[in-house]
């Protein structure tokens, strides 16, 4: 079943790839309107998107959370170097696995301008979504890499060539920064690997040797090529430089996917690699993560309040919103005896925050989509009033803006709160500083919806068209789960607790 879910995407991917050139969109196509292929295609992808999606709601409605890895599937693949096939969930991976995948869903189906060349831009998105969902499901490490290493290759030529403004210099920035990054993290694991007794890549075997205990140079130096492989990949500050130009460049469903998706492999591998296989290590430095944390909480936070360009405002709140993810995973990994409560609450709260950003960031890129092909620009001063003219869009952005800035009764209020009220226990300084954070962001989210929906509409604006049906049904679709974990957030919690509470030792 899993192993199902990560190959039928990449299978779909090749035939895509490899259509002849006669079923391939006309190079001088314009609109979808006059390409019949591309929307014949996007239709084919986007059933080919939902089975992962199926199939992962399937492994949940098996998953019984009883502790360890479930659903195993694995072989052997190069016995000589340790290296097997080896797929499986638990309560961290399963939740994040279905947020991708869902995400992917919405985003393949989205309508975009593919420029006349529909086969190769759903080959990319239909391989980047098995690959991501490969690598939440990977409990090999060397797997883990070759999943991660692939996600940069989709994701740069979707930038790269269906992007806009400056889109190839920004992809080239993207590329360059996180291929960096995976080579300290390919250091990092080579280092891990030569320390384990049998040699393997097997992470629950490593996860149970714990090869790497705390002290010494060389547990050091592996931590920090696992610490920057991750964190430029989450990013955080001061690792962040190449995600408000990749946003800003890149085609909405993209943006989506990048946000939604791809930044949550940099912090599932803080859990599952770093904390896990080196939580001693981890726990000497929490303190110092904590600090970075709230850094690129107050940091992102401030840069996204001087925004004028839409996208790039919510680009930077998603610096700020994986500070608040580091924050709880500083607070989860710390060495404290008698906090082990607030731990695991502060573990449950990081987890939730990164479904719940990716619900909610990847809606909003989206909807920054829908604008630039409506209005041609992303900069807020040149619009106003557009709730007279687009109720569906007013609404839904409206759901998502306060979904992020943390509203009681949303996705991002449970996250939130479960992240302050454990790191509050665990380093009360810290978590009050952060808080700050919430208060700019609030403050940013009401100013971005003033400038955009609310006073006179502008007379250029008289025909603004509202969403079509297919964005109400792809945004129906994240804002239904997004008020869903805000009102009834149990289910969820208690497949994730099923993780952290026995992480943290409670």
């Amino acid at each position: 079943m899993l192993t199902t879910a990560i190959f039928i995407p990449i299978a779909a991917a090749a035939v895509f790839a490899l259509l002849p050139r006669r079923l391939r969109s006309p190079a001088d196509a314009g609109s979808e309107a006059d390409d019949p292929w591309a929307s014949r295609l996007r239709l084919i992808a986007s059933v080919v998107g939902v089975v992962p999606l199926i199939l992962l709601l399937g492994a949940w409605a098996r998953f019984d959370g009883g502790g360890g890895f479930e659903l195993v599937e694995s072989t052997e693949w190069i016995p000589t170097l340790g290296v097997g096939y080896r797929v499986g969930v638990d309560g961290l991976s399963l939740p994040l696995a279905l947020m991708a995948a869902l995400v992917f869903a919405v985003a393949i189906a989205y309508p975009v301008d593919v420029r006349g060349r529909a086969g190769p831009y759903y080959a990319l998105m239909l391989f980047l979504e098995g690959v991501s969902v490969g690598l939440f499901l990977s409990l090999d490490l060397f797997l883990f890499f070759v999943f991660w290493d692939l996600s940069l290759v989709g994701i740069y030529f979707l930038i790269g060539v269906w992007g806009h403004g400056d889109a190839r210099r920004s992809a080239l920035k993207f590329f360059v920064y996180t291929f960096a990054g995976s080579l300290a993290l390919l250091l990092a694991i080579l280092g891990l690997y030569l320390a384990t007794e049998p040699r393997t890549f097997d992470m629950a075997e490593i996860i149970r040797q714990q090869p790497l205990p705390a002290g010494g140079v060389y547990a050091t130096l592996v931590f920090f090529g696992f610490f920057i492989g991750f964190a430029v990949k989450t990013p955080i500050v001061p690792f962040h430089t190449w995600l408000p130009p990749a946003h800003v460049d890149a085609p909405g469903p993209a943006s989506a996917v990048l946000a939604g998706v791809l930044l949550k492999m940099g912090t599932y591998g803080f859990v599952r690699v770093l904390m896990s296989m080196q939580p001693e290590t981890f726990a000497r430095f929490a303190f110092p993560i904590g600090v970075v944390a709230v850094v690129s909480i107050v940091y992102g936070a401030l840069v996204a309040m001087a925004q004028t360009n839409l996208k790039r405002l919510i680009a930077y709140t998603s610096v700020n919103h994986m500070g608040y993810v580091m924050l709880g995973l500083a607070a989860a990994g710390a060495s404290l005896a008698g906090q082990e409560g607030a731990q695991a609450l502060a573990l449950t709260g990081a987890t939730v925050e990164m479904i719940a950003h990716g619900l909610i960031t990847g809606a909003l890129f989206l909807i920054s989509g829908s604008i630039l092909t409506r209005g041609g620009t992303y900069e807020m001063d040149a619009y106003g009033g557009l709730a007279a003219r687009a109720p569906a869009l007013t609404g839904i952005t409206v759901v998502a803006a306060f979904a992020s800035l943390g509203m009681p009764g949303l996705a991002g209020f449970v996250a939130e709160f479960q992240i302050f009220a454990g790191a509050l226990a665990v380093y009360p300084w810290l978590a009050g500083i952060g808080l700050l954070g919430i208060v700019i962001t609030a403050a940013l989210f009401l100013r971005m919806l003033q400038q955009v929906f609310l006073g006179p509409l502008p007379e250029r604006w008289s025909t603004w068209p509202d969403l079509g049906w297919v964005e109400r049904v792809t945004l129906g679709a994240l804002v239904v789960l997004i008020i869903g974990i805000g009102v009834a957030p149990a289910l969820l919690l208690d497949a994730i607790d099923t993780f952290a509470g026995p992480f943290v030792g409670r």
